[in-house]
């Protein structure tokens, strides 16, 4: 367990946030903009400490990190500025005549205590980007940024402690434990970004206290590619959205299904992807990032060592800088090792199929994904396709860029996730919606109380009427 004196300063932190909870502060427009306004100033202001700190962690280029982190961020925040004040007003909506001299709204207000546990592939985003919504939505949280990528972890706790005030948001640093002890305190809502299995954790103990939560998880995200694809131009995006974050992506094509007449092409218009992006070595490139640490290397490279496939690219590796290069696999089978898990690592199977039905049986044959990815032509196969897959969110010719927009709703669905978020479904994700039906008091009518008896026709009447 974390000391007494940190578990002491947490049940602090909680008890402050609970009074300033209830002080009615954050549910107040200009207080939510405030706040807001103060984060995005401490990430203009913390710009270069939090590119260092994402170079340091996972040797991210800071195009990399503005492009697929901070921008987005920032991006998220001036697109709930310009629409809070309009979000946080009463949605009305017209009632039937069963509802005679009545009018009825939906309110929005803040769950209240908010635990956010954030990962490590994207440190700084998935971290930042749920605390934005729920501070737009009028929240009082506590953080919890990953262990495993302390310098940005570090970055965030500063910005936060710097820019917002304790009691409104506070970051917690710690391990395992430390987010054990977090899991037992009482919340209004939980969200959690990660795996399946600290999900199931997560998800066990909010149920103890009947807390609500968003989890957004991940899974084997399939990625097609049909006969009619045009394949330069697939191979660059697959290839892009895999080895983004060296492959630490959630979003991230976790194999390829490409039909058998065009596997060769696609292969080497592959392979030449890679090698435009990131040199011949590109342990030398300075835009291919690393793994995160020891632990997560030896899983990756345990795939490699067991796989049946045949490598046509890449397959080294390096512990001592936690370098795996990209890695193309061909020959692969859904019973090989690559494919029981998710890979999250610069390892791309390639599977072919010959017709659609067998991809199909593929697909189905894994849990619900959090992405799909399709690339084709067809306009007949989009359609089928996206009706008949289950799966969180996707993109049709291209990869990751459903994830990078406030525009739309992101989250998983079945044991890729519960939840979604970004914009105004991250308002909504964050908010209890409040029913309120108003009724006149100049009359009364009589006919809902008992007795009963001759009722039962004349409502029926109303029913089929209104």
């Amino acid at each position: 367990m974390p000391d007494q004196e940190k578990e002491k300063k947490i049940k602090n932190l909680l008890e402050q946030q609970r009074d300033f909870f209830q002080q009615g502060e954050t549910r107040q427009h200009s207080r939510r903009r405030e706040f807001l306004l103060r984060l995005k100033l401490g990430l203009q202001e913390r710009e270069e400490d939090i590119l260092s700190a994402l170079e340091t962690d996972l040797g991210k280029h800071p195009v990399e990190t503005y492009a697929a982190e901070l921008g987005i961020i920032k991006q998220e925040i001036n697109y709930v500025l310009k629409r809070l004040k309009k979000w946080m007003k009463p949605r009305k909506s017209r009632l039937s005549f069963l509802h005679f001299w009545s009018r009825g709204a939906v309110h929005t207000e803040p769950y209240g205590n908010v635990l956010i546990i954030s990962p490590w592939n994207y440190p700084l985003q998935l971290a930042l980007l749920p605390l934005v919504d729920a501070l737009a939505a009028g929240n009082c949280v506590l953080l919890k940024p990953s262990e495993h990528s302390p310098a940005t972890s570090l970055a965030i706790e500063e910005i936060v402690s710097d820019y917002l005030p304790s009691e409104l948001v506070a970051a917690v640093q710690g391990a395992k434990e430390t987010g054990k002890f977090l899991l037992e305190q009482q919340y209004d809502f939980i969200f959690f970004t990660g795996n399946k299995q600290v999900g199931r954790i997560v998800m066990k103990k909010a149920a103890e206290n009947l807390i609500p939560v968003s989890l957004e998880l991940g899974g084997k995200c399939p990625c097609l590619v049909d006969e009619t694809a045009r394949l330069d131009l697939a191979a660059r995006r697959i290839v892009w959205g895999k080895l983004l974050n060296a492959g630490q992506t959630c979003v991230a094509p976790d194999y390829v299904l490409v039909h058998h007449q065009q596997k060769e092409a696609f292969l080497e218009r592959a392979r030449e992807a890679v090698s435009k992006y990131y040199g011949s070595n590109p342990a030398e490139s300075p835009d291919y990032p690393r793994i995160i640490n020891e632990n997560h290397f030896q899983r990756i490279k345990n795939y490699l060592d067991n796989t049946k496939g045949r490598i046509v690219l890449g397959g080294e590796t390096d512990l001592e800088n936690l370098y795996i290069a990209p890695t193309i696999i061909d020959d692969i089978t859904p019973s090989d090792a690559l494919m029981q898990e998710e890979i999250f690592g610069p390892l791309l199977p390639v599977l072919e199929y010959e017709d659609i039905s067998r991809a199909r049986e593929i697909i189905d044959s894994f849990t619900t994904p959090l992405s799909f990815y399709l690339f084709t032509r067809d306009s007949r196969l989009k359609k089928q396709l996206i009706q008949e897959i289950p799966f969180g969110s996707g993109c049709i010719n291209d990869t990751l860029i459903q994830a990078s927009t406030p525009r739309f709703p992101f989250g998983g669905k079945a044991e890729s996730g519960m939840g979604a978020y970004h914009g105004r479904a991250g308002f909504n994700l964050f908010s209890h919606h409040k029913t309120v039906i108003e009724k006149t008091d100049l009359f009364d009518i009589k006919l809902r109380y008992p007795p009963y008896q001759g009722k039962l026709k004349l409502l029926k009447r109303l029913f089929r009427w209104f």
